[in-house]
């Protein structure tokens, strides 16, 4: 891991990280092509004192990349469908990162496609973590990965978006605990159309016994 700019900018807190990140574009080169997406919307997560967090219950085979040092992908499996993608950030051992919740394509648009299997329009290519993932060709091989080696390549803007051009808001589909409006770490570029739509998460309905 050699020590860069934009690597020293990730050694923050998530919420603090998180604007910076707006704007910032993440390529991802390999056999089947190269595809780069500047990202418009994420979500923090502070590990510990954070509810919502996949490190809130302490450190796991799953979790392990958010515990390691920043500028590195922390990539996960969800709903036995969907591979999500998160800039670990924060220093070693506090597992704070940052969903990569939507982006629009930059280049490698016709491979972005593809993967996606041509969605209606282009909009939607990276719109939603899953889809971003997607289009980008991320899985569980690139957990852990740097993000500032090839294959990868994360490179932030070299001035933060102006604070009157960004929003934040609850997180999407954050339960109980850690969602809602006290927990108001989603941020993105307002008005950029790729944007995901918000969706609070809905209240899970307890199981009954019929007798």
């Amino acid at each position: 891991m050699t020590a860069t700019p934009d690597r020293n900018r990730l050694a923050l807190p998530a919420t603090q990280v998180a604007p910076l990140l707006l704007g910032s574009t993440l390529t991802h080169d390999d056999d089947t092509g190269r595809v780069a997406v500047r990202i418009t919307e994420v979500e923090a997560y502070l590990g510990a004192d954070d509810p919502g967090s996949h490190a809130f219950r302490g450190q796991t085979a799953r979790n392990t990349t958010m515990f390691g040092n920043p500028g590195h992908l922390y990539v996960y499996f969800t709903y036995g469908m969907h591979y999500c993608a998160n800039v670990v950030c924060g220093e070693a051992g506090q597992a704070t990162g940052l969903l990569l919740r939507a982006g629009e394509i930059v280049e490698g648009l016709d491979v972005a496609r593809e993967r996606r299997k041509s969605p209606r329009h282009d909009v939607d290519l990276a719109r939603g973590p899953a889809r971003l993932a997607q289009a980008l060709g991320l899985n569980r091989k690139l957990d852990g990965a740097d993000l500032f080696a090839a294959p990868l390549t994360l490179a932030l803007p070299a001035a933060p978006v102006d604070p009157d051009l960004v929003s934040s808001g609850p997180r999407v589909g954050v339960a109980g605990v850690g969602g809602g409006s006290e927990y108001p770490w989603r941020y993105w570029l307002t008005d950029d159309p790729t944007v995901s739509r918000y969706r609070a998460a809905k209240p899970r309905i307890p199981r009954t016994v019929n007798g």
